[in-house]
């Protein structure tokens, strides 16, 4: 009788340490299918794609006048080279100017030379993100050269130059010379089909450009006027001038433009899937299409946590009754 009383706390105690690890076994599968569950979704969406954009400014440029010029003197073998600008400006910049004047040694007795005198002479550059431009806008100019102090290289009435150029667009270059045009003293009707050509006896020659323009894919590039000099003045210690002038040019770059980006993807639209019973067996995805199931890219997730979720429980309902029918006995 002690004895039987003694043995069946320790039959007991044997039983239930048993069991033990089948339910610690129990809590940590249905703890495993919950991870499970959760990670799926999440996983989708640190999965989306990733766009990388950059900004790039364009670059723009503009100028009234520019000379470059070689001048040889009477007195000396040398050569005196003549390059200046005006009113030449970057983006962003604005620059207004009538007037230019240069001092070369040995040349009009030392005085200064008067290259450049216009009612109106501006040139604007601008550029940013989205665009860049360059404008230039000259009205009644008359431009000289060393040895010829009373006779224009040329006069013009009124030029203009743009370059414009837009990101994702392509860039532009315009010109345009309006009214009468001057050379060496003498009106000359400009052709857009080529060169006009200028000779006068005992001062020289000048070759005339008109309205020339360039365009790439990203740039863009214009000028009114591009004359190519040579003169031999013989006066005022000026043996000989030889070079070009550029009357009103503009020139652009485009900026980069933005990186394109996908349209996020809209997930179809559907009331979400009830999990399934124990005795019904769950539907898989293949063959189907997702959007006629009323599921979502999430729903091969839902279901397999779902089966590992009731597999669990039913293990552990089973276990639980097993362990109350041996009690009971």
């Amino acid at each position: 009788m002690n004895s039987t009383f003694f043995s069946m706390p320790a039959h007991r105690s044997t039983r239930r340490s048993a069991h033990r690890p089948v339910r610690r076994s129990t809590r940590r599968s249905v703890a495993a299918a919950a991870v499970a569950l959760a990670a799926g979704p999440a996983a989708l969406l640190l999965a989306a794609p990733a766009h990388a954009t950059g900004d790039g400014g364009g670059t723009a440029g503009a100028a009234v006048l520019r000379t470059d010029l070689g001048v040889s003197l009477l007195n000396k073998t040398v050569n005196v080279p003549l390059t200046a600008s005006l009113n030449e400006v970057k983006a962003p910049g604005n620059a207004e100017k009538t007037a230019l004047t240069v001092r070369l040694d040995g040349v009009e007795q030392d005085n200064p030379v008067s290259v450049l005198r216009a009612d109106v002479a501006t040139a604007k550059a601008t550029a940013d993100a989205h665009k860049a431009e360059g404008h230039v806008n000259v009205a009644h100019a008359r431009v000289h050269v060393p040895g010829l102090p009373l006779l224009s290289l040329v006069e013009v009435e009124k030029v203009t130059s743009k370059a414009l150029c837009e990101a994702g667009k392509r860039p532009v270059a315009q010109s345009n010379v309006l009214g009468a045009v001057t050379v060496l003293g003498r009106k000359v009707t400009l052709s857009a089909g080529g060169p006009t050509r200028v000779e006068v006896p005992a001062v020289g020659e000048v070759t005339l450009d008109l309205s020339k323009t360039h365009t790439t894919s990203r740039t863009a590039a214009a000028t009114a006027l591009e004359l190519k000099v040579s003169v031999n003045p013989l006066k005022l210690n000026v043996a000989e001038v030889d070079g070009t002038v550029t009357l009103a040019a503009a020139t652009c770059e485009s900026p980069k433009a933005p990186a394109a980006q996908e349209p996020p993807k809209e997930e179809p639209k559907g009331e979400p899937t009830a999990p399934a019973a124990p005795d019904v067996q769950p539907q898989t995805a293949a063959g189907r299409n997702l959007a006629e199931t009323g599921g979502s890219s999430a729903t091969p997730y839902l279901a397999g946590g779902a089966a590992l979720l009731l597999a669990a429980g039913g293990g552990a309902l089973a276990v639980t009754k097993r362990r109350r029918s041996r009690d009971g006995a």
